[in-house]
């Protein structure tokens, strides 16, 4: 993979934070912050942004309980997996009449009763319009917490990638292809990558796992798409490692993307409170967590003493302060002209307040460079988990809310 130019901007990111001094735990905000529940009722919103201008979101689909993940087919339905629940079907998403089924796609495994397990991301096979295969992460339960575990209990899970064909309203032949360990693991992403292989990130924002590679927490995965470990990947042969992992020293990373055309991995990875990341992901590197980071701890002082190390690899892109990142894209269609080659990246807040959620727009150069930035999306006031891009060319995201809403991008008359 090409080397990316140390970033200017990190430069002076690095000058800012020496200059900030740490917040005292008392001059944090209190609990009750952020602004009133929003509720999406109308139909569609205009808006005006910058270099495309006008803008109209149009809701879909709504009625889903955190959604976590849409996948658009290539017969205009979408696959949208629910946090932890079932995956669902919007028929004829990309056109003018979509209508969210009630039926909940049969034929996948009985989700463990907590936050984090069950169904997370849902992609599809490059050659789906043969195949059929849909592949998806799912939580297993774990280990279960200690009988004398004080609230709020931590329940551990086993991250695992599975796969079945889809026949238009169930998975069929469904088979587990790589199970992890127990541990403490959050959501999981999905991309396939232009030489054919999975990769698949793993949470590690507790303790040391996401350097230890003995463990496959916190880490990018690298497998073939019948799971095995292919015999290129960096720590394979590497004593008291795993195969399986091609990069390491990732916190909690909930965006994973290719970029087309060059064929480079990037993924939108959370700090603790400040310093959210996209990291342009290389075999064999390390990306520093929990040793460096740019993020701080959530009393204001900082993680690290520099946000940068030798031996670790700099973000592309920070945010400082965080937008809780979270599925990302980059858009190729010719419906926006002035976005084409744009990233686009859910967030579900900004600066640690609830409620102020957006799509954040990433002007990039050819060496991933980032130029400009705007955020849309912001009076909606909604959690946006994820971003696709639909074979109409247009963009399709979907709010991770109680109410969640699966929301069209288009041009505006």
């Amino acid at each position: 993979m090409p080397t990316i130019p140390y970033p200017c901007r990190l430069r002076a990111a690095v000058l800012l934070s020496a200059l900030v001094a740490p917040i005292s735990a008392m001059a944090q905000q209190p609990q009750n912050i952020g602004v009133a529940p929003v509720a999406i009722t109308e139909s569609s919103y205009t808006f005006d942004t910058a270099e495309q201008h006008k803008i109209r979101v149009v809701v879909v689909a709504r009625g889903l309980k955190h959604p976590f993940s849409i996948c658009l087919l290539p017969s205009g339905d979408a696959l949208v997996s629910e946090r932890g629940g079932p995956l669902r079907i919007v028929h004829n998403a990309t056109g003018p009449s979509p209508t969210l089924d009630p039926d909940p796609v049969a034929g996948l495994p009985a989700p463990p009763p907590y936050r984090n397990g069950g169904l997370h991301d849902v992609v599809l096979h490059p050659q789906f319009a043969s195949n059929h295969w849909v592949y998806f992460t799912f939580n297993k339960a774990g280990n279960p917490p200690p009988a004398d575990a004080k609230p709020p209990v931590r329940h551990e899970s086993r991250v695992s990638l599975m796969r079945g064909q889809f026949n238009g309203h169930a998975l069929t032949h469904v088979e587990e292809l790589f199970v992890g360990d127990s541990g403490s693991t959050s959501g999981s992403r999905l991309a396939f990558g232009k030489d054919g292989m999975v990769y698949m990130t793993t949470g590690g924002p507790f303790g040391d796992e996401a350097q230890r590679l003995d463990s496959i927490y916190g880490k990018v995965l690298r497998l073939r798409d019948d799971g095995k470990i292919p015999a290129d990947n960096p720590f394979v042969g590497h004593a008291g490692a795993r195969g399986e992992i091609f990069s390491y020293g990732h916190r909690d990373h909930l965006g994973l993307t290719v970029q087309p055309g060059t064929g480079l991995v990037l993924n939108a990875e959370h700090g603790p409170n400040g310093g959210d990341e996209v990291n342009l992901i290389q075999a064999g590197k390390n990306y520093g967590w929990p040793k460096v980071s740019f993020g701080r701890n959530y009393d204001g002082t900082p993680i690290s003493a520099s946000p940068v190390a030798e031996g670790v690899e700099a973000p592309v892109i920070v945010w400082i302060p965080s937008i809780a990142p979270s599925g990302l894209t980059f858009y190729t269609g010719d419906r926006f002209p002035a976005w084409k080659g744009n990233l686009f990246v859910g967030s579900s807040r900004r600066g640690e307040v609830p409620r102020t959620g957006g799509l954040e727009r990433v002007v990039i150069n050819d060496n991933l460079g980032d130029v400009r930035r705007e955020t849309l999306l912001t009076d909606l006031h909604q959690r946006i988990r994820d971003v696709r891009q639909g074979p109409d060319g247009l963009l399709y995201v979907i709010t991770d809310e109680d109410d969640g809403v699966v929301m069209r991008i288009e041009p505006a008359p």
